[in-house]
């Protein structure tokens, strides 16, 4: 699998273990079922010293044994699906009694600056922000129950959707505005897009959310001189309340979806077991060490 992400291990004497796995995607369905399973998929993973920078992290785990900490992140999965995204810290923190649980905004950089390193270490520096394509009303990447997307509302009047297989918009800067003007109009979101950004051109204020992590997350400010800046980390409901152009339809955050993390992580776990099935024995009767998580 090519998607990968950091696992970091702090021991309880403070010495931290950084392993890597390739399946980032779904990491944090994992989680659901508590430190010891996690623990034990360890001996699975490569353990070579590499930190992902901030551009190939696509998720993260830091388990701290001794203070009971569990920081994470990801870019794809239930916990960055509006629809799941309660839910799956829910179930989540039901599996880790007595841990403290946090989400990473800012990914990698984050992981480091827990265990005392370089955030700088993991920053893409030669990668200027990649400007996500602003989509018109009928998109393809706009279908479905969890189509993702960033809903970028201007004053009163105006609402967009961008792309959010590139880096969020907000680290546009005020460029972004430019691009708005000849942008195609929604009208009014009821998508369960996973970021937005609300902008306030005549006061020069603008407020931004992301359910996923976003490099130098807490460094926006600087991208936009003179405005005021907001970080709503994952709190959509704040762009609702600023703007009635952005309105996600109604869904239940309950039961219902609950039980549609659950069902995604068993089929996890049926696929992890698939994968370690395909372990092939060579004459002599010794198994291959490579597995799935490499």
């Amino acid at each position: 699998m090519g998607d990968r992400a950091n696992v970091i291990v702090v021991r309880e004497n403070g010495a931290h273990e950084l392993y890597r796995t390739g399946w980032a995607v779904g990491i944090d369905l994992d989680l659901l079922e508590g430190p010891t399973p996690v623990l034990a998929m360890l001996p699975e993973l490569r353990q070579d010293g590499w930190w992902l920078d901030d551009t190939m992290a696509q998720g993260g785990i830091l388990l701290d044994l001794g203070r009971k900490v569990l920081l994470f992140f990801a870019w794809e999965g239930p916990s960055t699906e509006l629809r799941h995204r309660a839910a799956t810290f829910e179930l989540i923190r039901a599996a880790w009694p007595g841990w403290e649980v946090r989400w990473l905004y800012d990914g990698p950089a984050e992981l480091r600056a827990y265990v005392g390193l370089d955030p700088e270490y993991v920053r893409c520096r030669h990668a200027d922000p990649s400007s996500a394509p602003l989509l018109v009303p009928d998109d393809e990447d706009l279908t479905g129950p969890d189509p993702g997307g960033v809903v970028i509302t201007v004053g009163t009047g105006r609402c967009h959707v961008a792309s959010d297989a590139f880096d969020h918009p907000v680290r546009e800067g005020a460029t972004l505005l430019d691009r708005l003007a000849d942008a195609p109009e929604h009208g009014r979101c009821h998508l369960h897009v996973n970021a937005g950004i609300h902008l306030d051109p005549e006061h020069r204020r603008l407020g931004w959310w992301s359910l996923y992590s976003s490099p130098r997350a807490y460094q926006v400010p600087e991208l936009w001189p003179g405005w005021t800046v907001e970080f709503w980390q994952d709190d959509w409901e704040r762009h609702v309340k600023v703007s009635d152009r952005f309105s996600p339809a109604a869904f239940d955050a309950g039961e219902r979806a609950r039980a549609a993390v659950l069902a995604e992580a068993a089929e996890r776990l049926a696929s992890r077991a698939r994968n370690r099935a395909q372990v092939t024995r060579p004459p002599g009767g010794a198994l291959h060490a490579a597995t799935m998580y490499q």
